[in-house]
């Protein structure tokens, strides 16, 4: 049988992030590395010859707008703030944290 005095001075942890979080961390990831990947190539296989393909649209303007949309994607899965849920006291007991006790591998010296 469990004592409930044993139970009355347990710290609850949180994560601090939520399963939400990281899904949209995940996405702004991903895109990031799209955009680095639509970045990539367009050199010109004889390196006498000059490619015009490196100032395509694809280059110039989709890549990096891929790129800065995906950090402000992974900005704003950091900056969320978790849905708090707030523990409700059981009526006739306050939770305090035992200061003075001793506390395991130390002594109390006084």
């Amino acid at each position: 049988m469990e004592n409930k005095t044993e139970n009355k001075n347990e710290i609850k942890t949180h994560f601090l992030f939520e399963k939400v979080n990281y899904k949209i961390l995940y996405i702004g990831i991903a895109v990031i590395a799209l955009g680095f990947i639509l970045m990539a190539g367009g050199g010109s296989d004889d390196p006498k010859v000059f490619s015009d393909a490196i100032f395509n649209f694809r280059r110039i303007r989709l890549a990096p707008t891929l790129v800065l949309l995906g950090f402000g994607v992974t900005i704003y899965a950091i900056m969320k703030k978790p849905e708090t849920i707030e523990a409700v006291p059981v009526k006739g007991e306050e939770e305090t944290f035992p200061k003075d006790k001793a506390i395991k591998n130390f002594k109390n010296k006084k």
